[in-house]
């Protein structure tokens, strides 16, 4: 029996020289403690701190599921799974989430991974169809579990843990503290380990301004505050799923490049929204809560509550997407006459005052190529730099940001080459494939 635990080369694989105190305090508690709750600030490592613990006890020989994470949305479970694969660990990982084929899953489950990362949704849906045997599953973790406890999840997830006969050692993580943690969950004497700051809406690298709408309706504010940022990666959030795509609009209406994002819409549509955020083809996000956790974009420098968040725990976690691992950030909080400063954050003592003559953000210099094939073809990101290299003739500094999908990739192109280049490409194959490109909608 082969228990592997290659920390050193797992942080090796990671690009990562050491692990910090939350990190190296959660591990030590994981060896005597067989029930954990981590709670610690947005952005401070918590992957990272739940993930080497596990991993320390799979075994190589068992060939079922050993260990399951239950995370609130698939975004989370991509980018946990995305970080185990750059951990290079040796075993199967299994992402399960709605908005997935479950017939691609069912075939992965045939050869069980050693570890599953699932919405609750699927995960039951699974379990009803019996596409899994539990019986080895010994480590559970339940990421953000505040938000996964919430109503609407709260049965599934009863279901789900009930149905788990061998499970030895359990952690719960989240950014904000709970008080009420259901009896189905079995953490009665649990070992608590606090790293929240106490002052979680406000850290060193983090700004809070607040910005006074003269008009109840605040998209001219918003317009305003927009061109005083400039051109820097923002995400504007909403309360409401069409409140993001009016703003959306309003936006695109002014000539600003923008991106919408929330839980109603289609997955590749989804995907396509935070790809084109990422490789900065959009320096703009409108979207709901939805994107306050779980979203993994670096450099993000402006949040903007169009809408007042419904309480602080929102307001912590959408302001987490900012000043993460020492940077710095700003945090903006539009409110109109009249409207009630919650409790939970100091106003600034003067409001920012706009500018009435606006300054435009510059266009973004990055447009971004949708290609219809992805690893489930067999094809990379090498294949990809190769191929805008020779067929679309595309210099080094004209390809940014590549990702690729089970069935699909996105290529972030120089805007000004793009045209160029889908010409050249037109009836070019990858690989010998012929495969639809276009510009990503």
């Amino acid at each position: 029996m082969n228990e592997i635990n290659n920390t050193d080369a797992y942080l090796r694989n990671l690009k990562i020289k050491e692990l910090n105190d939350m990190q190296v305090a959660t591990i030590a508690a994981a060896e005597t403690h067989n029930n954990i709750i981590l709670l610690s600030n947005t952005g401070s490592g918590k992957t990272l701190a739940f993930l080497l613990p596990m991993l320390a006890t799979l075994k190589d020989n068992i060939s079922q599921v050993q260990a399951l994470l239950l995370v609130p949305s698939r975004e989370l479970a991509l980018q946990i799974e995305g970080v185990l694969k750059l951990m290079q660990t040796g075993f199967k990982i299994l992402a399960c989430y709605g908005g997935h084929k479950r017939e691609i899953e069912e075939n992965s489950l045939i050869e069980p991974p050693a570890v599953i990362i699932a919405t609750a949704g699927r995960m039951a849906d699974h379990i009803r169809r019996r596409n899994i045997d539990l019986s080895q599953i010994q480590y559970l973790i339940v990421d953000e579990f505040d938000k996964s406890l919430e109503l609407g999840f709260l049965e599934e997830m009863q279901f789900i843990i009930d149905a788990l006969p061998a499970v030895k050692k359990r952690m719960l993580t989240s950014a904000t503290f709970s008080e009420t943690i259901p009896d189905f969950l079995k953490m009665q004497q649990a070992k608590t380990l606090n790293f929240l700051s106490g002052e979680a809406p406000t850290t060193d690298g983090l700004v809070i301004n607040t910005v006074l709408s003269p008009d109840k309706d605040k998209l001219e504010t918003l317009l305003q505050l927009i061109c005083y940022v400039r051109n820097t990666s923002t995400i504007i959030f909403c309360n409401h799923r069409d409140s993001v795509e009016r703003t959306s609009q309003f936006l695109t209406d002014k000539g600003l490049i923008n991106v919408f994002y929330h839980g109603g819409m289609e997955q590749q549509d989804r995907e396509v929204a935070l790809t084109k955020f990422r490789n900065t083809s959009s320096d703009i996000l409108v979207t709901t809560d939805l994107a306050s956790r779980g979203l993994d974009v670096a450099n993000i420098r402006n949040i903007i509550h169009y809408h007042l968040p419904a309480d602080e725990a929102a307001f912590i976690h959408r302001n987490g997407r900012t000043a993460r691992n020492g940077a710095t950030g700003n945090v903006y909080v539009i409110y109109a006459q009249g409207e009630k400063i919650p409790e939970y954050f100091a106003p600034s003592e003067q409001p920012i005052q706009l500018p009435e003559a606006l300054s435009f953000p510059d266009k973004p210099k990055w447009s971004t190529l949708y290609i219809g094939a992805g690893k489930k073809d067999k094809i990379n990101k090498i294949d990809i730099v190769g191929f805008l290299s020779q067929k679309a003739q595309l210099k080094k500094d004209e390809i940014g940001l590549i990702e690729v999908k089970d069935f699909m990739a996105f290529a972030a192109v120089r805007k000004s080459k793009i045209g160029t280049a889908l010409e050249l490409i037109r009836n070019e194959k990858i690989k010998g494939k012929r495969v639809k490109i276009t510009i990503a909608k």
